[in-house]
């Protein structure tokens, strides 16, 4: 799917999140204030269950806003790619968590946490990754910077208790409906399961800012990021299907060659790519 064809231009969408007609945009990855976690002992990467993918192609239905659901098609991994991991085991790379799919266990906490070897202005839990994406990031980081790009990992693994906090405060401040535009609800963040994460330019211009899309690290991201098996999870326009705006900063792993698969074949979302119902509102 081509997601930017037809798309109006950035600055156009900046506007129209600042008069608040849009969703919010820090939504699943707005940062918080983390707690201390310490990283585990073991190095090794999480084991992921293989289960074959059975999901079923989502409700067919038109769709330009958030809370309907668009047409997605079959599931579409490649032939060889289809049955390697599960998509419901928090543990596997191709675990799906959206506002359809919580995690279970909902505090599901990774067995093999530990600070990636790249630049930071993350700290505590939030400098956290599992190892098989930590490992993931220094190559890409390594790469990018080989290029001349400076990239900062600026939010990683979120425990259940720091989602608890995050979303709680925006229900506090904004009241449950705007909250679920904002913030992922406990259970329902990528971030818990170790496999993504957000980054900062080197100089941390536009962070958590759709204008972060031209800066040097988000263009590199998107355009290299399948070498190393990261996908840019909330595409351009295509909110309709994952739920949230755009966010050229948040990065999920599902490995190199899934990656590449879907690069090629021009499929934006794992929704579509794995055949799952498009995920705008919560159940």
């Amino acid at each position: 799917m081509c997601y930017q064809c037809q798309s109006p231009s950035r600055r156009s969408f900046t506007r129209f999140l600042a008069s608040g007609a849009g969703l919010t945009v820090l939504s699943a990855c707005t940062p918080e204030a983390p707690k201390a976690v310490a990283p585990s002992s073991a190095a090794s990467s999480a084991s992921p269950s293989p289960a074959a993918v059975t999901a079923s192609a989502g409700p067919t239905a038109e769709a330009a806003t958030v809370g309907q659901s668009p047409e997605v098609p079959s599931p579409s991994p490649s032939a060889t790619l289809a049955r390697q991991f599960s998509l419901d085991d928090p543990a596997s790379r191709w675990v799906i968590v959206n506002k359809h799919r919580p995690l279970n266990p909902v505090d599901f906490v990774p067995a093999d946490l530990v600070r990636p070897a790249v630049a930071l202005s993350a700290a505590g839990e939030a400098a956290l990754l599992n190892s098989t994406t930590a490992a993931a990031a220094e190559a890409m980081f390594a790469a990018a910077a080989a290029d001349g790009v400076a990239m900062v990992l600026a939010s990683g693994y979120r425990s259940y208790s720091t989602q608890v906090t995050t979303y709680n405060g925006y229900v506090a401040a904004r009241g449950q409906a705007d909250a679920d535009t904002a913030s992922a609800r406990p259970g329902h963040s990528e971030h818990q399961t170790g496999w993504a994460f957000d980054i900062a330019d080197g100089g941390g211009a536009c962070s958590f800012q759709p204008c972060f899309a031209d800066q040097p690290a988000a263009s590199w991201a998107k355009a290299n990021g399948h070498r190393f098996g990261f996908v840019v999870r909330y595409p351009w326009m295509l909110h309709p299907i994952t739920g949230y705006y755009y966010e050229p900063w948040h990065l999920r792993y599902v490995g190199a060659e899934a990656a590449t698969d879907m690069v090629n074949r021009g499929i934006g979302t794992l929704e579509e790519y794995f055949g799952l119902e498009a995920a705008p509102a919560y159940l």
